[in-house]
């Protein structure tokens, strides 16, 4: 079991928390947090890009003139992509770019992640958050305190509204519950602060996905 140090709102010791080693000290394996990342941007992809062939682009369909005699290229339709306001040839249609990678994999990369930031001493778990009151001002005074610098991710239940209201007006910072927490926010912030309460919840998480 991993022990890590618990700290309160100013940055004081205040205890341990043992973590599985298998979730917060496991092997880092670079090569997931490509394959996932790759698909959570994937499936972010609107897919709504599209354009009109000849057959769907308003125009005449009687031909534009007699097949001989012109001396002109041979030419059945207005709506041809050579003419202009014509039809695009092979135009890109709407399509679904997600995928899903298998869940072992998923659920691997989310434990590297975890492991890496308690590597690097980027994980602070607190006791609790527990700001008293909606206030950006405060949480950026708590942030500061725990020294977690710029783009922090902060983890806690989704019924702490206080959190979720003061948080959401920094645009370096971020909020997930346990249950939300993802590869890519994981590895596009600097720090990780999660209280001691979500840290189990996402230790259970990864066991549980895992067995």
């Amino acid at each position: 079991m991993a022990k890590i140090d618990v700290f309160n709102l100013k940055r004081e010791k205040v205890g341990e928390l043992e973590l599985s080693d298998e979730v917060f000290g496991a092997e880092v394996k670079q090569h997931l947090f490509h394959e996932v990342i790759t698909a959570q941007l994937a499936s972010r992809r609107q897919g709504t890009h599209a354009a009109k062939e000849r057959a769907a682009v308003a125009g005449s369909s009687k031909k534009i003139y007699k097949q001989k005699g012109t001396g002109r290229a041979r030419h059945g339709s207005i709506r041809a992509p050579l003419f202009v306001g014509g039809g695009r040839a092979h135009p890109p249609k709407p399509q679904d770019f997600s995928y899903r990678p298998p869940r072992r994999v998923r659920v691997g990369a989310l434990r590297s992640a975890l492991s890496l930031l308690v590597k690097e001493g980027r994980l602070i778990v607190v006791d609790a958050i527990d700001l008293g009151e909606i206030k950006t001002k405060k949480l950026q005074g708590v942030l500061g305190a725990l020294n977690t610098g710029k783009k922090t991710l902060v983890v806690d239940d989704r019924t702490n509204e206080n959190l979720k209201l003061s948080i959401r007006n920094m645009p370096d910072n971020s909020y997930l519950p346990p249950e939300g927490v993802n590869v890519y926010d994981l590895l596009r912030h600097n720090h990780l602060v999660v209280s001691k309460a979500a840290a189990k919840a996402l230790e259970a998480r990864c066991l549980d996905a895992k067995a």
